[in-house]
């Protein structure tokens, strides 16, 4: 539940970072299946999404610590 007030549109940041994350995991997740399957391009791939999560994951704690100090 999204409380509607003076950060709403801070919050709302947050669960669209998340939102992007877990988009990534899922689009990864058949190039993880055919790495492990042997498939090295595929770990390529893996590699190049995890690096996307992580920068998301950043922008995640730029936004809390925003959220935090606007507080």
């Amino acid at each position: 539940m999204i409380r509607y007030n003076k950060t709403n549109k801070m919050e709302n940041n947050v669960i669209k970072y998340f939102q992007k994350m877990g988009g990534e995991f899922e689009r990864c997740m058949p190039d993880v299946e055919k790495f492990i399957e042997g498939n090295n391009s595929a770990g390529t791939r893996v590699r190049k999404a995890m690096q996307k999560i992580k920068r998301l994951a950043q922008d995640v704690r730029v936004e809390v610590q925003n959220q935090k100090n606007s507080a």
